[in-house]
């Protein structure tokens, strides 16, 4: 059962006046991502097929998730009257597949996908947090702070059942960690970078990888603080297996946020590089 719906929102109370422009992009790639919430479904159904009762989670789940990228749409739409969903996520989904017809998961193991899943629940509840944070337009935060809490449910949902398939898989603490450094690293494949680009394709002739990922990120990773990290690493590592204690958890962050400002100074040099060229 949903537990909100695009009806809850106070439209209303939208103001143009209060729109950062950097939010209204990551806004329509986010929504494109989002809205895909059926394909990744499908994948879990077949990754999971000897389990009806994870497969209805999995329904539930996508059907919060395509809610996710409707409710960031109509507000991109209200920001950016311009902007063609259709169009772009026609893009998107041409761009960008996931695996299909398998009969496993690729991270090897139901456990690892449930691994896999929880960071990514772990890093989206962080991000949506970050960017109500990061916002000034009261419509927009109050979609964030709504999205933000259903990652944290979703994590709960699929750490819930990886505990179950962790009693019958035996995976090895490495195992997990490897895994979840693996999903980490996967953060700047092409997927976010499509997006922004398919949201943006009439501003550009073709499709870049390393542009896209750079303007993408140049953008998104200047807003973190260590305090979202702080609060995904502690559930990255609950997920691993460990205990999150408060003193590794900050230390670990720290080293996060360091990489990240890195990161995105990389990112935004790259950028002017580009543009000098």
């Amino acid at each position: 059962m949903q537990h909100w719906t695009l009806d809850d929102i106070k439209w209303h109370e939208f103001d143009a006046t209060k729109v950062k422009p950097e939010l209204v992009s990551l806004a329509k790639a986010a929504c494109m991502v989002e809205h895909n919430g059926s394909d990744y479904a499908r994948y879990l159904k077949e990754v999971f097929h000897q389990d009806p009762e994870f497969q209805k989670l999995a329904d539930a789940w996508a059907l919060e998730e395509i809610q996710h990228g409707q409710v960031l749409r109509k507000w991109a739409e209200l920001a950016d009257p311009s902007f063609n969903f259709e169009a772009s996520f026609k893009a998107f989904t041409s761009g960008v597949t996931l695996p299909k017809n398998v009969d496993g998961s690729i991270r090897g193991s139901c456990s690892g996908e449930l691994i896999s899943r929880c960071v990514v629940e772990a890093g989206t509840s962080a991000y949506y947090t970050m960017l109500k944070e990061h916002g000034d337009e009261p419509v927009f935060k109050s979609i964030c702070a709504r999205i933000a809490a259903d990652e944290l449910r979703h994590y709960k949902l699929f750490y819930t059942n990886l505990k179950t398939y962790l009693a019958r898989e035996k995976l090895s603490g490495l195992k997990r960690l490897l895994i979840s450094f693996s999903r980490v690293s996967e953060s700047e494949d092409d997927e976010l970078a499509y997006a922004y680009y398919a949201a943006h394709r009439d501003q550009y002739k073709e499709y870049d990888h390393k542009f896209f990922k750079n303007l993408c990120f140049a953008t998104l990773l200047e807003v973190y603080k260590q305090e979202h990290y702080e609060k995904m690493v502690a559930m990255i590592i609950k997920a691993i297996g460990f205990k999150p204690r408060e003193r590794v958890t900050k230390v670990i962050a720290h080293m996060g946020h360091n990489y990240i400002k890195f990161s995105a100074y990389k990112y935004r040099r790259s950028l002017k590089l580009r543009d000098a060229a």
